[in-house]
């Protein structure tokens, strides 16, 4: 068996009285690509800060390539070549291509800067990691994500990195940009790169990883060779519980309409939509990213520009509503981009709860009764946090996504617009996620998901229309489509 590339032994840190990794033990071999699993909240970043010297751990060994490695921050890790990509990319977008790759490792002599074999330096990173189109000059803020990915990846291969570690590095991507960082990923792991990958995406881990090991409660709980252990398995490991539903079903009937679109068209998308949205009814949108399945949601919701068309909500009917009229009429939404549009971070978990309606008697708040409405909301949803006054910021991920679900609840929203409502969350949040989607149609709410994960349109909803190119088609029973079917509608085969 090949020695390890990397070897953590006990690996302890905490918090104050929190524990966050409870004695870790990590073993990484060179040229393998290992993926990291667990719950939000399961240690996994904190493991991997260590790792990355961006934490000091409080306990515990780490050897790298047979010699004592303790890293005294980022810089000194990248100078041994551990490198971490984080999912929030660290780019610096007014710089150009050449500038954030060599930030820090630009070569000298005598005190004077060698632009020119920096530039080729530059280039032969970009050259070997398949991308040779990305000019040097570029400018980074006209780069898109995926680009900007590499850029950062090329940054790690200037310094020489032998262990790269990618944080939920698709959450930004397109299927196709997904695909050529595959490709990536086993390109460096054929030059003897040892790839840390994390992603709570099961299916993306069986197509690029070797081994895993699944984080629980700070501890490693079990591993193995990926192909060899079921989905199945693996999520219970990720839980801690046997018999998870991946898609709990809440018994619900549709009954009547309560929201109708008539060729609704925005200034570009989406482009002459029609469709009609009963109580009791969860209702699935598939298609491809940049097929105007957003732009619906925002056109309905009030946020984008309506240029023709009808939206009709209960007695409410016309083409222009503010969010504010939306919410008064009954209509929620969350957005896909929590961290700028579905949450304010800096307030408190109370707060992001309560805004869209605050209950007041005689114009003064009724703060006894909103406590009360926040505790109910919390312990309904399983949300895990310290105080309601803390900021919704600290919250994993899952637990975010679950404060934003929940505000709709406290609005009393009879309409729930939900755009990638899992997006970025771990499998046990996920369930936790569906189960209350099913409550809301079983107390008569209408319900419209947007997702691109099939699994959880076909899990969760009753019916599917698949958008391409800003049109959608007539929707059906999920039981009438299969698979093959939504991707052929979402592509226009």
């Amino acid at each position: 068996m090949t020695a390890p590339r990397l070897r953590m032994t006990g690996v302890r840190k905490s918090y104050g009285p929190t524990a966050a990794l409870r004695g870790v033990d990590l073993e990484l071999r060179p040229g393998e690509v290992h993926a990291l699993v667990g719950e939000n909240g399961a240690g996994k970043s904190t493991l991997m800060k260590v790792l990355s010297g961006a934490e000091e751990p409080g306990a515990g060994t780490m050897d790298l390539d047979g010699a004592a490695y303790r890293p005294t921050g980022p810089q000194t890790a990248r100078e041994r070549g551990v490198a971490m990509i984080y999912q929030e990319l660290a780019v610096c977008p007014d710089l150009t291509v050449a500038g954030n790759v060599l930030l820090g490792l630009e070569a000298t002599r005598f005190g004077f800067l060698r632009k020119a074999v920096d530039r080729e330096r530059v280039a032969a990173a970009l050259a070997q990691l398949g991308h040779p189109e990305i000019s040097p000059d570029a400018p980074v803020s006209a780069l898109a994500p995926a680009a900007r990915q590499v850029v950062e990846i090329a940054r790690a291969l200037v310094s020489d990195v032998k262990v790269l570690v990618l944080d939920e590095p698709t959450s930004a991507l397109t299927q196709e940009d997904a695909a050529r960082l595959f490709a990536l990923v086993k390109r460096l792991k054929g030059q003897g790169v040892t790839v840390v990958y994390i992603s709570h995406f099961l299916e993306e881990i069986e197509a690029v990883a070797d081994r895993f090991t699944v984080l629980r409660d700070g501890q490693a709980v079990g591993g193995g060779r990926v192909g060899e252990v079921s989905r199945d398995r693996i999520v219970e490991l990720m839980v801690g519980r046997t018999g998870t539903e991946h898609y709990p079903r809440v018994p619900h009937a549709i009954g009547t309409p309560v929201l109708e679109l008539a060729d609704l068209r925005g200034e570009e998308l989406p482009d002459g939509v029609g469709l009609v949205l009963r109580r009791g009814e969860i209702l699935g949108i598939a298609g491809i990213v940049g097929s105007g399945r957003t732009e619906l949601l925002r056109a309905v919701y009030g946020l984008d520009p309506v240029r023709a068309g009808r939206v009709t909500v209960g007695a409410h009917s016309g083409a222009r509503f503010t969010p504010a009229e939306r919410i008064a009429q009954g209509v929620g939404m969350v957005s896909e981009d929590r961290k700028t549009e579905g949450l304010a971070l800096d307030l408190s978990i109370a707060d992001n709860l309560t805004l869209s309606r605050l209950d007041a008697t005689a114009g003064f708040l009724a703060r006894a009764r909103l406590r009360t409405a926040v505790g109910d909301l919390l312990r309904r949803f399983g949300v895990r946090y310290r105080d309601a006054g803390q900021a919704v910021g600290e919250l994993s991920g899952g637990n975010q996504q679950k404060v934003a679900l929940a505000r709709l609840f406290h609005q009393r929203a009879d309409v729930l617009l939900l755009d990638e409502p899992t997006k970025g969350v771990d499998v046990g949040s996920k369930a936790d996620i569906y189960r209350q989607i099913g409550a809301a149609a079983a107390e008569g709410k209408a319900v419209l998901v947007v997702s691109s994960y099939l699994p959880e349109l076909f899990g969760v909803c009753d019916t599917l229309a698949v958008m391409c190119r800003g049109k959608l088609t007539a929707p059906r029973p999920v039981t009438e489509w299969t698979p093959e079917a939504v991707i052929a509608a979402a592509t226009g085969a």
